[in-house]
């Protein structure tokens, strides 16, 4: 079990003023490491979380061979002597054994997943079988051609005892945790979930139930992360919206990083007169990243204030989806302790142009999946490119990847295409 560690003070540290898209993933990936210390939770309940230890398969899965299906159980070696007309002699079903081996010339009655007799190796299905009563005992005539061993799970064939089934750092899906309970496990070793606290910042930001004015918004940026921070398995403070003041930005960086592994702004992380995210920020801790070649996202800022990360998201919905998906979701990952792996781009042929692209930007378009005449999948991009139009976000199905030295796009033109569903597997 590995320990959690502190941030160092450099942890982010680069000479960059502007990071590629590449080289910011790789800061994160490469420099982050576990905060999150471990804890026993039941199994049934670890269903998200990330695995503080490496599971070993305590003993063969199944613990012995058993029946595939419902029907006949009997010896192949005897069939040849027999004809396929066996007696009957004993009935099996699923968590209950036959103390005794079958002996040769014989067959027993048996349902999925009882375990098969000594003497049997092979299990007719009962709707291939005729059966029969004679002088009052029942009898049972197999068809031939059935191989030895058919319709029979042996014992290990899913696991044998030592193997490794999940190694720490796994994110324990429905399936991993049905794995865990095939074992015998009732608890599990798994990181505790982050404490994530949020604030928006902006003299114009309202939160949805209050009346709006001309000039202002709705806060739609904190429903936004906080429901990404939900899919990501966060604990979350909610700090609220903050006036543009510096002093009321600072000071609530400094309380919440006093309690809180990460601290997620939206909003003023730009170098406008009313922009004192950054700022603030340079004051109470340290800056190490501020501006990608990214679009959606450049003004993004990542730092620290002592051991909490800081995490400057753009002040546009499109923006902050995009950059807490690309950035956000594997610092979370290195943070909680789990492996990350790159979302899948899938090589689909464009139903869209771009003229002109600017040769050193990384570009993340909101794509929507189309089928051609033929039949053919196609990603076409939206149509707007604002970043503030969250109904982008609602139609589109992921992201197309345009990497920096592509300076244009023609139709047919294959692109990579990443679902959004792929960021969480």
């Amino acid at each position: 079990m590995t320990a959690n560690r502190r941030l160092l003070d450099d942890c982010f540290l680069t000479d960059k003023e502007r990071m590629t898209h590449e080289e910011a993933l790789a800061l994160i990936l490469d420099r982050v490491g576990p905060v999150a210390t471990a804890e026993t939770v039941p199994v049934i309940d670890a269903g998200g979380r990330v695995l503080a230890e490496t599971v070993l398969a305590p003993r063969d899965v199944p613990l012995s061979d058993n029946a595939a299906v419902d029907g006949y159980a009997y010896g192949s070696a005897s069939f040849e002597a027999t004809g396929g007309f066996f007696p009957v002699i004993d009935r099996v079903a699923a968590g209950h054994r036959r103390a005794a081996p079958v002996p040769p010339g014989a067959a027993v009655r048996i349902f999925t997943g009882a375990a098969m007799p000594a003497g049997t190796d092979t299990v007719a299905m009962q709707e291939d079988c005729e059966t029969h009563a004679q002088d009052g005992a029942a009898f049972v005539i197999v068809p031939p051609g059935l191989k030895p061993g058919a319709n029979r799970r042996r014992a290990g064939e899913d696991l044998k005892a030592g193997t490794l089934v999940m190694g720490e750092g796994t994110r324990l899906r429905p399936q991993d945790v049905a794995a865990l309970a095939s074992l015998g496990r009732e608890t599990v070793a798994v990181r505790r979930r982050l404490k994530v606290a949020i604030l928006s910042t902006g003299d114009e930001i309202v939160r949805a139930g209050q009346p709006i004015e001309p000039g202002q918004v709705y806060d739609s940026n904190h429903a936004l992360i906080t429901s990404l921070l939900g899919k990501a398995g966060a604990d979350v403070t909610d700090l609220g919206v903050l006036p543009d003041r510096f002093e009321a930005i600072r000071d609530a960086i400094v309380a919440a990083a006093a309690t809180h592994d990460v601290i997620i702004t939206s909003g003023g992380a730009s170098r406008g007169e009313e922009d004192h995210v950054v700022t603030a920020l340079d004051e109470v801790g340290r800056r190490h990243l501020w501006q990608i070649a990214v679009k959606p996202g450049r003004p993004m800022t990542l730092g620290q204030v002592g051991d909490c990360v800081f995490l400057g998201l753009p002040g546009n919905p499109v923006a902050v989806f995009a950059c807490f998906l690309l950035y956000g979701l594997p610092l979370l990952s290195r943070l909680e302790g789990a492996s990350w792996r790159e979302p899948v781009r899938y090589p689909l042929p464009a139903a869209f142009e771009i003229r002109s692209k600017k040769p050193d930007r990384r570009e993340f378009l909101r794509a929507i999946l189309v089928s051609g005449d033929d039949g053919t999948l196609r990603v076409e991009k939206f149509a707007r490119d604002g970043s503030g139009l969250i109904t982008g976000l609602r139609e589109a199905d992921g992201f197309v990847d345009i990497p920096e030295p592509v300076t244009s796009v023609k139709a047919g033109d294959l692109v990579a295409f990443m679902p959004f569903a792929g960021f969480f597997p």
